[in-house]
Formats: structure tokens, sequence, C-alpha cells
């Protein structure tokens, strides 16, 4: 549970309504939900916890793996991904708000991981393995219609579905490195939006995630030789790190997996910044902008995974 970061590491160890064509912001910020790897147990759970990292509570309780939540639009719901004895696979699941109902959604023999939902509630992009290769597929929010977005010979990972509802952006090493890039909501279009200039197959943007108003893309990326929060517009432009801004000192960590709260404030994201050396994880959150990071958990094991519950 250690190496989170990478695009393929994440499978092997555990990865409001918007009107058409308008971005809007989702709602008021509510609970967040995360992964918690404790340090007395073998098995990742999905938690909840109030905004401020009060009340937590394990919401799935199971010998195996429960990790990558990610919240509906609405907040009744979350879908995360799942290996278990009875599915002998890493599969997509959803449960209501409060841990109940719990039902498998892909059914298949291959590994999946890492949701997201269409800004209406009626869809889940999420990433499936099959034949060595990751690749974007979709389906409806009951798991039926299952169809592949993206066919290229490269790895294609990480999808976030934008504001709007037109647009998904992923991951994909397609470039020899690891890249953002975004395709229409039917996979047309899928065109590269960060390009790093680490050495070829040494750089690495992962996990875009859209600001609530759609314009903005929050990532981590390593291209400054440790994995940091980056944030750029939604074209591409303005790339900028926000973690290691000018007078952090205390940032010696790793900080991976932004989360825009529905409110378009604030950012949470995982950092092994609070025990240097030892890479264990607990969750923060701070500005938009990068400024103010906050200590939320503070277990002994690993906090990952972070995601904000909109409220309407």
């Amino acid at each position: 549970m250690k190496a989170r970061a990478g695009l393929i590491v994440a499978v092997g160890a555990v990865l409001v309504l918007a009107p058409a064509g308008a971005a809007t912001f989702h709602g008021t910020n509510g609970k967040i939900a995360f992964t918690r790897f404790g340090a007395q147990s073998a098995d990742d759970d999905v938690w909840v916890m109030n905004a401020d990292g009060s009340d937590e509570i394990n919401l799935t309780k199971h010998n195996g793996h429960d990790v990558l939540p990610a919240w509906s639009p609405d907040g009744t719901k979350i879908a995360y991904t799942t290996f278990r004895k009875t599915t002998n696979s890493f599969e997509i699941f959803v449960m209501n708000a409060d841990g109940s109902n719990q039902t498998n959604l892909t059914q298949s023999a291959p590994n999946e991981h890492g949701s997201t939902w269409s800004p209406d509630g009626t869809k889940i992009a999420f990433t499936r393995f099959v034949n060595r290769q990751f690749d974007v597929y979709v389906m409806n929010a009951d798991g039926s219609g299952q169809r592949r977005l993206t066919r290229n010979p490269a790895n294609d990972a990480d999808p976030a579905w934008s504001p709007d509802g037109k647009k998904i952006a992923f991951t994909s090493t397609r470039d020899r490195n690891q890249e953002i890039y975004v395709m229409r909501a039917d996979g047309s279009g899928q065109r590269r939006l960060t390009h790093n200039t680490k050495p070829a197959n040494a750089g690495l943007d992962f996990k875009p995630d859209w600001s609530p108003n759609g314009k903005k893309i929050a990532f981590t990326s390593d291209r400054d030789f440790n994995y940091e929060i980056y944030v750029m517009n939604a074209d591409g432009s303005g790339q900028r790190n926000i973690t290691r801004f000018k007078g952090n000192a205390e940032n010696a960590g790793i900080d991976l997996r932004p989360a825009w709260s529905p409110d378009g404030t604030k950012i949470l994201f995982s950092s092994s910044r609070n025990r240097k050396g030892d890479y264990n994880d607990e969750i923060y959150v701070m500005n938009a902008n990068g400024s103010s990071p906050v200590r939320l958990t503070t277990d002994p094991g690993e906090d990952l995974e972070p995601d904000w519950q909109p409220l309407p």
C-alpha cells in the first residue's frame, strides 16, 4: 500500500445536476470519503468523516480491499473499487452514503478500478484492465451498457468527468511519459493537455480532477522530482505547482490525488509530509490556490484517495 502514485500500481496495490452546456458549482460541501489502510489491518476500507476531520466512520468493513471512493453528484451514493473473495478481481461497487446496499456493478472477470460519475448521475466512467492494457470504459449507473471509450495501444486510466458532462479527462502513457488527456464524453476528440519534460518513460502526470465550475483541472505530477499537486486551466495552459508554494518548508513528502470541494474553494489531497521518511499518508485540505494546508486525519496507518460529498 506504500506506492499509490503510478497508474498501474493503483490497481495492483490497492488505484447537483448541471444543465446541458452549463458548468455550475455542485453545491455545498458535505462529508469526505476516503480510503484507510489501517496500521493493525491488512485490509483497505472506505471511510467517511466530517469536513473538519471529525466523526470518522468505516462504511465497508470487509476482509479485502475497498478503495477509491467517488460520491454521486447528488451526494446519496458512493461508487468505489473493491477486491473480495466473492469477486476474485477488482470490481466497481456502489453503496448508499451510509454504507448500506453494497452492489457490484461490473461483475466481470477483468479488473476494474477508479470510477467517476457523469454530472447528471446517470453514467459512471471507469478503468478496465484487459489483455495487459488499461482502457477507459463507461456504463449506466446501474452497471448496464458497458462500453469502451479508449482504444490506444498505451494505457489509459483515471477518468474524470467535466461538470458540464461534455468531456472526460484521463491519464495516458501514449506519449512515452504519463500525461493528462481529455476527450469528449463519447470517446472522440482525444487530445493531450500536459507535457511532462522529465526523461522519457520517467515523468508521471495523473489523477485529474475538474474544478466545479469546469475552468480548471487539478492533477498530480512528479515533474519536479517529487509528487506534488498541480492546477492548470481546462485547455492545459497555466500549469503550476500549488503544494510547493514559496516559503513552504514543511512539504518534503509526497502529495497525491487532488479532489476539489463542491463549492470550488478548497482541494483535498493525501500527503506523507507529516512523517518525513516513512511515507505515512494522511488526508489534508488546502485553499484552491495551495495556501493554508490543514491536516484532517491522524491515523497511524494510511489515509488516501479523498473525495468530497456534494450537497444540493
